[in-house]
């Protein structure tokens, strides 16, 4: 079975999240052993990328989300924590300060 988004097949989670995103995931993660200066223009180009489409965070978040709750929705069962009492200081003599 293949799928294509957009007219464009997706092989690999890889292409699933550039395909989505618009842009390839190294080009905000890095590559390993990359120069300075690669991660320079790397870094150029995700500022140019983000002037021209500066709703793209906001996109990439809700991709995010949407993935994190298709794939692993009990990351978000968030249950409040309760406080502990807040513990007063003594006097020396015993009484409370």
């Amino acid at each position: 079975m293949r799928t294509f988004i957009g007219g464009h097949q997706a092989v690999s989670t890889n292409d699933f999240v550039e395909l989505a995103l618009g842009t390839p995931v190294e080009l905000w993660l890095g590559v390993e052993g990359e120069s300075e200066e690669e991660r320079a223009a790397r870094l150029d180009a995700a500022r140019d990328i983000l002037a021209d489409n500066p709703s793209l965070p906001d996109e990439v978040s809700r991709v995010a989300a949407e993935a994190i709750e298709a794939f692993a929705p009990e990351l978000f069962n968030v249950v409040p924590l309760v406080r502990p009492a807040v513990r007063r200081p003594r006097s020396r003599n015993g009484a409370a300060a």
